[in-house]
């Protein structure tokens, strides 16, 4: 048996991770998760509301850290500079994660339920982080659009990320955010009149 909350929190979310792998996410049931994690059913329960948020673990601190970046970004910076910002603090700890990325990311692709939810966790960090930027003092649309096209680079990073981390995460959302620059350039470019 685990000797900790921690413990038993990171075997559950390994044999839930291993079973969800072997036998499908829909096929899995939390006593078999628990079971293989050497704890009851009513631990899984005392960590995890159900099967499902296994792989979302975590994510209330990912937004508290990102809402805390943001609100103590230095002043001046444009909203989404602000954002790159806590990203970029946020991709260490996504680092230390890698081996639990891929796996979750090719689970979550290939299981209706964990997609829908997965949408909806990014919605509610897109919307804490726009505002965390309204807070801040940007206005109330920017700081939806900013918040919601930053999330949307960040996960584009991340998963090109995953897919290749023989380079850093900040690599990728350095790069993300130029090309989010860019289509911004190439989109007031296309509204100017032409030179006379």
């Amino acid at each position: 048996m685990p000797r900790s909350g921690a413990e038993a929190r990171s075997r559950l979310k390994q044999a839930a991770l291993e079973l969800y792998r072997e036998n499908g996410f829909d096929k899995t049931t939390t006593a078999e998760i628990a079971a293989r994690a050497g704890v009851t059913e009513r631990t899984f329960f005392r960590h995890f509301p159900d099967k499902r948020e296994v792989l979302f673990d975590g994510e209330a601190d990912l937004r508290e850290d990102l809402t805390k970046s943001v609100a103590e970004a230095p002043e001046g910076l444009a909203p989404l500079e602000i954002l790159l910002r806590a990203f970029r603090k946020a991709g260490r700890i996504m680092e230390r994660n890698l081996p639990f990325a891929e796996p979750r990311r090719d689970l979550i692709a290939a299981t209706p339920t964990l997609r829908e939810r997965n949408l909806a966790k990014a919605a509610t960090l897109a919307e804490a982080l726009a505002e965390a930027l309204r807070q801040r003092g940007v206005e109330d649309r920017l700081a939806g659009l900013a918040a919601h096209a930053g999330w949307a680079t960040f996960h584009h990073a991340t998963q090109a990320w995953i897919s290749d981390p023989t380079r850093e995460l900040d690599d990728y959302l350095t790069e993300a955010f130029a090309d989010l620059r860019t289509l911004g350039a190439e989109v007031r470019a296309a509204k100017s009149p032409p030179a006379s």
